[in-house]
């Protein structure tokens, strides 16, 4: 039966809430009705809260009771593909509908009617007196590059009193504006900055625009050498999207990487697009749903949320970087964007661009068989060349015991720095030491909350877990026998590194990337901006400079550890240390000067590092294919992990233990059970871990057997069960 698409003053309607429960709420149509996705604020016990009309409502309960609803909120109605796309993700994910609609709702004052407000905004001058809190002030609008802020926002994030920022409004340092709450961005011009593509570059481009006029939907996998230039032929696709008068979404892996990308979408299409992700202030958050929703933001530039956003008409997604783990949601509802984006685009009518050097393999089998366009761009830009990759056997180096930069990468670094050239020394650790060890007892420092070590960060003089965040000053004493003295650090963290290189290269400049040390995106952006104009000899990253990054003065990379990824039982180990490696090495050598990278290993034969050095990327993903191939696993077979915790062990593998004798729904579609076993980290801020691993043919009806499987029990107290299809991690 057809939906109304309006229904009349008290005519029923189901609404969906994002409150956890099970079902759709009935409610009376309010005065002058309403639409089918009018977002709406409806009574719910003592509270109100905001819902979707979702359809008609099912009355099968005494009518005089039903409330009504208690007014239509002043926004775009949630248009049919996104409700659509809302249902199909959560039947595809196992994620109750009240979860996707909080995705999709995840903005303040949503409620709040249209308005006029007071902003402020960088002014003119200096200060007559400056002070720390005046500095603090002028530092969070600089550091925002020109967004506006409520006088709330602004004295919180400066962490000053109102007064401060009044007293620079007086001043005219600081701009107090009255602005409708909400406004439209400025429109991007599709014709302000093109440059001069190379003959590579431009047939990609016009391969790409074409696809996009057709205004139906489709999928290229965009592959193309480090250095190639696929941001310029993507945003080409972006241009031709403009000219269409459709919206565009450009999804980013890493937070760190909007500041750059958005200079180079400004410079290509004269002002900036809208900015989507957690370190954009709350204000603004509101301001782009809304703008999203009515068509006021043509371009957003986002993290993996930003596909939950109202788009009035969307016609492409770029996904860069595509096979970055970190599309992968790993908490709440378990997605991953890549996949997601390509769903949204079918519903829509979109493309979807998936750009990437080093492809997924998922997203390299859909290109072979047909189901994705390839593009390939297999030069680099202007008179930039390929780096050479050569091993170093660290079995025939002569490394004292604590160093880890050996002979032969040293005397590299040497050479550069003599030419006035970059060096990169890449380790993908954080912190100081993965381990701090008692040398009186043995004991290694672990979390009070987690079964995992704890890292020193030298740097803040602090241990970190990096499972739960949980943190503390580094003792003196071993906590477990109280010798003092003894505690030593194990293995090499980025931190150590630079503390090496330091001794190493004594008059050598250092710049250390980490996410640990950097308190906001605007000091790390800073800081990349000083490397690339040549403020520092050497580099000392972690894997944030693998990602998109251009330092013209970069010449050679060396990677500390270049096993470190090859060891484990993770099925998709060999692709990442591939990935990783590629990635990072093509650092180096972006401009004219010739690149080396330089890869340490004790295991030179093993494939993998023999295909990164071969450059043999499709003689790698055939043989990394035929591998998961045979072994029934993604991309050619189905899995999904099942995640059970609790305060209590025992009841946690109570119930995992019944999962796997109970499993019939399973098996009558061919799946198999394996476990429950703890998971690698089996205890998370203190609730216990147990795993469930289920496997199945490609082609079988899975979510429904698991949640006919799952549906079996019902969790008693604090016991949780968590649904992961198409599982990345295994911890």
């Amino acid at each position: 039966m057809n939906e109304p698409e309006h229904f009349a003053e008290d005519a029923l309607v189901a609404v969906l809430t994002a409150q956890p429960l099970d079902r759709l709420l009935d409610y009376k149509a309010p005065e002058g009705g309403c639409f089918r996705g009018a977002f709406v604020e409806v009574p719910l016990g003592p509270r109100k809260v905001v819902g979707v009309v979702w359809g008609t409502g099912r009355g099968d309960y005494d009518r005089t009771k039903i409330r009504r609803v208690s007014r239509v909120l002043d926004v775009a109605p949630m248009r049919e593909e996104m409700r659509a796309f809302l249902k199909k993700a959560s039947d595809y994910t196992l994620t109750p509908m009240h979860a996707m609609l909080r995705l999709a709702t995840r903005v303040p004052g949503l409620s709040d009617p249209p308005s006029m407000r007071k902003i402020y905004r960088m002014g003119e001058g200096q200060p007559d007196r400056d002070t720390e809190a005046r500095r603090r002030v002028l530092e969070v609008l600089a550091e925002y590059g020109g967004l506006a802020f409520t006088l709330k926002e602004l004295s919180d994030m400066a962490n000053v009193t109102a007064s401060v920022v009044k007293g620079l409004v007086k001043q005219g340092v600081v701009r107090e504006e009255d602005t409708p709450r909400d406004t439209p961005f400025r429109k991007l011009d599709p014709e302000f900055g093109g440059k001069d593509l190379t003959p590579d570059q431009a047939a990609g481009a016009q391969a790409l625009g074409s696809a996009v006029r057709q205004g139906t939907y489709g999928t290229t996998l965009l592959r193309g050498v480090t250095g190639s230039g696929k941001t310029e032929v993507y945003l080409e696709a972006v241009a031709e999207c403009l000219r269409m008068g459709r919206q565009a979404l450009v999804l980013l892996p890493e937070i760190a990487l909007t500041a750059e990308f958005l200079t180079r979408v400004e410079a290509r299409f004269g002002c900036q697009p809208a900015e989507w992700h957690s370190g954009v202030t709350m204000t603004e958050r509101r301001r782009i749903w809304k703008m999203v929703g009515q068509g006021g933001a043509q371009v957003v530039i986002g993290a993996r949320s930003a596909l939950f956003l109202p788009y009035q008409n969307l016609g492409l997604i770029v996904v860069d970087e595509e096979h970055d783990t970190s599309y992968k949601q790993e908490d709440g509802v378990l997605y991953n964007a890549r996949d997601m984006a390509v769903l949204r685009a079918s519903l829509c009518g979109a493309r979807v661009v998936l750009a990437s050097a080093t492809p997924s393999l998922e997203s390299w089998a859909n290109a072979e068989a047909g189901k994705y366009d390839r593009l390939e761009l297999t030069s680099r830009f202007g008179e930039a060349v390929l780096p050479d990759m050569r091993a170093i056997d660290m079995r025939s180096e002569d490394l004292p015991s604590g160093r880890w930069v050996s002979p032969s990468l040293a005397k590299q670094v040497q050479a550069r720095l003599e030419k006035g050239e970059q060096s990169l020394l890449f380790i993908n650790r954080r912190g100081y030491a993965p381990i701090t060890l008692c040398r009186a007892c043995g004991h290694q420092i672990g979390c009070d909350h987690c079964d995992a070590r704890m890292v020193e960060h030298r740097f803040q003089n602090r241990l970190v877990c990096h499972q739960c965040g949980e943190t503390k000053p580094m003792p003196d004493a071993c906590p477990s026998c109280h010798v003092e003295g003894k505690l030593a650090p194990v293995g090499p963290g980025v931190e150590r590194l630079a503390e090496e290189a330091q001794s190493l290269f004594p008059d050598a400049r250092l710049a250390v990337l980490s996410s640990d040390l950097f308190g906001s995106a605007r000091a790390l952006k800073d800081s990349i901006n000083s490397i690339a104009q040549g403020g520092a000899d050497v580099i000392i990253g972690t894997q944030l400079v693998a990602k998109g990054h251009n330092f013209p003065l970069l010449t050679l990379v060396g990677v500390i550890d270049a096993d470190l990824g090859l060891q484990g039982s993770d099925l998709r180990a060999a692709e990442r240390t591939f990935q990783l490696m590629r990635q990072v090495a093509g650092r180096s050598g972006r401009s004219e000067r010739k690149g080396l990278a330089l890869l340490q290993t004790f295991q030179p034969e093993h494939p993998v590092i023999r295909a990164i050095l071969a450059g043999d990327e499709d003689g790698f993903w055939n043989a990394e294919a035929n591998e998961r191939r045979h072994a029934g696993v993604p991309p050619y077979g189905r899995m999904a992990g099942i995640i059970l915790s609790g305060s209590d062990l025992q009841q946690v593998f109570d119930l995992g233990n019944a999962l796997a004798r109970q499993d019939a729904s399973l098996r009558a579609i061919g799946a198999q059970v394996f476990g429950p076993a703890p998971a690698p980290i089996a205890r998370v801020r203190g609730r216990h871990r147990v795993r469930l691993l289920v496997k199945a043919d490609k082609g079988v009806p899975l979510q429904g057997a698991l949640k006919t499987w799952t549906g079996q029990f019902q969790l008693r107290g604090d016991l949780r069960l968590a649904v992961d299809i198409d599982p990345q991690n295994f911890f």
